[in-house]
């Protein structure tokens, strides 16, 4: 059996994403999504360990002093990170698990778990990326100013990624996305017992 691999998915906020994984998840139901943790109460139909593992804030600080997590972060008064176990179980185990992350904690990721395949999802140019916010109807001319700043910052990470997807077109993205996945899993380094399956 082959070892699988962490998949890391990110970008700038409004590059698509979530979009873009949604539609490769729909294609490739052989994929795993990578559960977070997460201190927030679940919402009405969330399942615990398959939308989130729900937990209480003493719960989470343990696992961070035990260094139980990939990465982690405070948002919205509430705790969100990606517990090692869950992804190095599954990985051993022969599956391609895909996190959906910001650049600052895919950062963290590679930090932490080297082995980690990355891509960085760009959009096809700022002026898209600025337009993609502003049909979401959700954001005041002060907050897309301050995505869009922040969107020109974490360009500057790109070479810390292994690869780069433009998503001019979400299924064009999802397709190029496959290819990295087949590529990755036709990786010698996954197949250590490879030639004892081919001499027997």
């Amino acid at each position: 059996m082959s070892k699988g691999f962490l998949l890391i998915v990110s970008g700038p906020s409004g590059c698509g994403k979530g979009t873009v994984c949604q539609e490769l998840f729909k294609k490739n139901e052989e994929l795993l999504f990578s559960v977070s943790a997460t201190t927030r109460k679940p919402r009405e139909g969330e399942i615990d360990g398959v939308n989130y593992f729900f937990v209480d804030e003493e719960k989470f600080t343990n696992m961070v002093n035990d260094n139980e997590f990939l990465e982690y972060a405070k948002v919205h008064y509430n705790y969100y990170g990606t517990p090692k176990k869950f992804v190095l179980e599954k990985i051993e185990k022969g599956e391609v698990v895909v996190l959906e992350i910001d650049v600052q904690g895919a950062l963290q990721v590679k930090e932490a778990y080297p082995e980690a395949v990355s891509i960085f999802l760009v959009p096809p140019s700022m002026n898209e990326l600025k337009n993609r916010i502003i049909k979401r109807g959700t954001e005041t001319e002060k907050d897309i100013n301050i995505r869009l700043e922040n969107a020109f910052w974490e360009l500057k990470f790109i070479d810390k990624y292994d690869y780069i997807v433009m998503n001019d077109e979400v299924i064009k993205a999802v397709e190029k996305i496959e290819s990295i996945i087949t590529a990755e899993k036709l990786k010698v380094k996954r197949h250590k017992n490879i030639m004892e399956k081919i001499i027997s």
